[in-house]
């Protein structure tokens, strides 16, 4: 639980209530009252009226909620059309998702998409939420449809949750459903590279077309392939709130069978 402010850092950097009604959380009366409440805290102390800070250094969170107080930070949502890769630029000329969104103030992708899948991805300037939402140990959910060869017996369906091993190691989904014949919804906490593909490849159901369809709590079936919006401040909130959580254990790697893969 943060500590009460003992009251420093009042000299230099900007008042806290003018941050916060900056980045979109209300007027400055609005935020004064949220940090009277407790509900704001500055490097993990509950703030005060008065206290200013470093937008550089400093790390506010509303509710346990990081909050991007920067200036200049940007939060796009991207729908990524299948053949687009998820790089800043392509040796071999294929399209790249930044080309598709504004170039200025140039923004990178959270986590990868290989080129055959769509669906939503984050791309950003705010390094300090990209890392936690690709990094594992945060648990941050993505929900995929997979449209796969077949369909997936119960006994498959319930490898996927239990663990499938892969050359790096076991990997298993969080919540495995059968929406329709030969369609999958999987989602997972990991981001290892053509996770689900190789999972479902595994249990002998290749894919077929696989979309990303949420990123933690962030969805848009109204956004088109190859379109792109500004996340709200909720979401951006939500997305904090997220990678905030607590990390997810890491699973037992089982030992391989002799001969298997």
């Amino acid at each position: 639980m943060p500590e009460a402010d003992s009251g420093g850092a009042y000299g230099s950097g900007e008042r806290l209530q003018k941050v916060l009604a900056r980045i979109g959380l209300g007027s400055r009366r609005a935020c004064e009252e949220l940090i009277a409440s407790g509900r704001v805290a500055v490097n993990d102390t509950v703030a005060v009226l008065g206290r200013r800070v470093d937008v550089t250094t400093d790390r506010v969170v509303l509710d346990g909620a990081p909050l991007p107080t920067m200036p200049g930070l940007v939060h796009y949502l991207l729908n990524k059309p299948a053949g687009v890769v998820t790089t800043a630029d392509d040796p071999q000329g294929r399209p790249t998702v930044v080309q598709l969104v504004p170039n200025d103030p140039r923004v990178f992708p959270v986590g990868r998409l290989d080129a055959a899948t769509e669906g939503l991805i984050i791309m950003t300037n705010d390094g300090a939420l990209a890392h936690r939402l690709a990094h594992p140990s945060h648990g941050v959910e993505k929900e995929y449809l997979a449209e796969v060869a077949g369909s997936p017996t119960p006994g498959a369906l319930r490898q996927l949750r239990t663990g499938v091993v892969l050359d790096d190691g076991l990997a298993a989904a969080a919540r495995v459903g059968l929406v329709a014949d030969g369609l999958l919804r999987i989602v997972i906490h990991e981001g290892r590279n053509r996770q689900v593909r190789r999972m479902c490849e595994a249990v002998g159901y290749p894919v077929r077309r696989l979309v990303r369809t949420r990123i933690g709590p962030v969805v848009d079936h109204a956004l088109r392939p190859g379109a792109w919006r500004q996340l709200t401040l909720s979401e951006v909130r939500a997305l904090g709130e997220a990678s905030a959580s607590r990390p997810v254990p890491d699973r037992p790697v089982p030992d391989r069978p002799a001969g298997g893969r």
